[in-house]
């Protein structure tokens, strides 16, 4: 009879990659490191630092996994049958959006405005949309909600104040109901009815597909007065706000999106009446800007999550980060990451140097974060898609965190502006506000003769622009706004970042390339890419 060996286990657990915890968000991140030093933020290194920890840490990593489990629930009566429209919400929801009221993710450049706040505010947000996208929604609400409450100086005077406030059991949060059933993006289409009832105060009644965040403390809604669509300020707790469903999403579950009813609640109305776009706009461009840093942070989520498993997982003898294929896509990954974060990083710089009145920037930034809100945010769901391949079917299970990042990939092209919507607003600037592109190729031409792939693709941007007639302009959107936005990647990138970088982007974005990642010329060097793409 033959002895079986029964010292082997079959349960040796062997090439497996270890968690990624206890890493520095920031201090790991050398673009936005450098980033934030070029665009006037360095003040913030140390709450940046500060922030980066907790966002890497084990804690908050269990607190977002929990979050996204445990969904929320809506209670609209209580056992009585009075209605309650209340939100269940795990407790880790609460520590997630608590940590960023308190670190003045939804408040800082109004609380100290000055050089570098929107700067230092975008590399918080990103950091904090690295652990969970979930929370975005009432973050960027409250934030963007400011200064069009300031149309509105009585209401701002009483408000502000709260929507500002550091302390998340004190303070409010503002949220945003715009959207119709009939109407999607057509605002002029919206059905909801306001009726002036004296004192300076309206009755709303409607219904709206999509509310921000029901949970919120204030509202910002349109609604249809005599003169036209008109903005308007609710409070939650007004009689006749009701909460009819929550959403079943695709992504970001962990938040509560929902569809609400308006019976006659009494309302306020900010700005002037029939103007209610142009005053909600005023929000709109905020939240956009904010697409545009949680884009870049669901890139440098899924990069950090590929690079970290191929230096750590073996294939055929050998680690997955030496492998030619493999350096290939992850470099492709990584220079898409940056190109998204200088980029986001400039944007947000606009922001500054527009409310400091600096010649220009408003022009910049007017048409800047239309483009790149356009751009950065229809490339991500594909970077998430591939940084999910680089661990095979590891990624494609729950617990490696990358289906969250790719179920929640798609929201921010959808969000404030689906691709269409964004340009066609682009194209609206070109036209409506002439001083827009000239301070926007202003920007890109400060890297002009510094690369003869960015000159072309310079050129030819131009050219197609000056072709470009009023029976074509519209089938020809999405291209333009593609070529505005390459180039200003470009520019940013030749100008700042690592010579191999720089290379690699033009090399394969500018004047045709890749279809997909993994497609960088033989001529790129991709040792320092994979170098830089995730220290510390």
């Amino acid at each position: 009879m033959t002895t079986l060996d029964r010292s082997r286990s079959t349960h040796d657990v062997l090439n497996q990659v270890p968690p990624l915890v206890g890493h520095n968000l920031y201090a790991g991140d050398p673009a936005l490191v450098e980033a934030i030093a070029r665009e006037g933020g360095e003040w913030g290194t140390e709450r940046l630092l500060s922030a980066g920890a907790a966002a890497g840490s084990a804690e908050a990593q269990e607190h977002a996994e929990r979050a996204e489990r445990h969904e929320p629930v809506l209670h609209t009566h209580d056992r009585y049958g009075n209605r309650v429209d209340t939100v269940e919400l795990d407790p880790s929801w609460h520590w997630l959006l608590g940590q960023a009221v308190e670190r003045e993710i939804t408040s800082l450049p109004w609380r100290s405005p000055g050089p570098g706040a929107h700067v230092v505010r975008a590399a918080l947000l990103r950091m904090w949309i690295e652990l969970d996208m979930g929370v975005l929604c009432p973050v960027s609400m409250t934030y963007a909600g400011v200064p069009a409450l300031r149309r509105q100086p009585e209401i701002a005077a009483e408000w502000e104040p709260r929507l500002t406030s550091t302390s998340y059991a004190d303070g409010a949060l503002m949220g945003m109901a715009m959207t119709e059933k009939q109407g999607g993006s057509d605002l002029r289409a919206s059905t909801t009815r306001a009726e002036p009832i004296g004192d300076g105060w309206w009755e709303i009644t409607g219904h709206k597909w999509f509310c921000s965040y029901p949970s919120c403390d204030a509202f910002l809604t349109l609604a249809q007065t005599a003169a036209g669509v008109s903005c308007f300020f609710i409070e939650r707790t007004a009689p006749g706000f009701r909460v009819q469903r929550l959403k079943d999403k695709l992504g970001t579950r962990s938040l509560p999106s929902s569809e609400v009813e308006f019976d006659r609640v009494p309302a306020r109305m900010v700005g002037v009446e029939g103007r209610g776009i142009p005053t909600i706009i005023e929000m709109v461009n905020h939240t956009r800007l904010d697409c545009l840093i949680s884009s870049s942070a669901t890139m440098r989520a899924g990069l950090t999550q590929a690079v970290h498993h191929a230096r750590h997982r073996s294939a055929f003898g050998r680690p997955l980060v030496e492998q030619s294929a493999m350096r290939n896509v992850l470099a492709d990954l990584a220079v898409e990451s940056e190109a998204a974060t200088v980029l986001a990083m400039r944007v947000a710089r606009s922001y500054d140097e527009g409310a400091a009145g600096a010649e220009g920037a408003n022009a910049f930034r007017r048409l800047a974060t239309a483009v790149a809100k356009y751009w950065v945010c229809k490339r991500a769901p594909g970077h998430a898609a591939e940084a999910l391949e680089c661990l095979g079917g590891n990624g494609y299970i729950e617990e490696s965190g990358l289906p969250r990042i790719y179920r929640d990939a798609p929201l921010n092209s959808i969000w404030e502006g689906s691709g269409n919507v964004a340009a066609l607003d682009v194209l609206r600037a070109l036209t409506r506000e002439p001083e827009c592109l000239p301070a926007f190729l202003a920007e890109c031409d400060l890297a002009a003769g510094a690369d003869r792939r960015l000159d072309a693709h310079l050129s030819e941007t131009r050219s197609r622009l000056a072709g470009l007639t009023e029976g074509d302009a519209e089938f020809a959107a999405r291209r333009v706004v593609a070529d505005l936005c390459l180039a200003l990647q470009g520019s940013l990138l030749v100008r700042h970042a690592p010579p191999a970088v720089a290379d690699a982007f033009c090399a394969s974005r500018l004047g045709g390339g890749g279809h997909t990642y993994g497609m960088l010329p033989g001529s790129v060097d991709v040792g320092p890419i994979l170098d830089r793409a995730l220290t510390g």
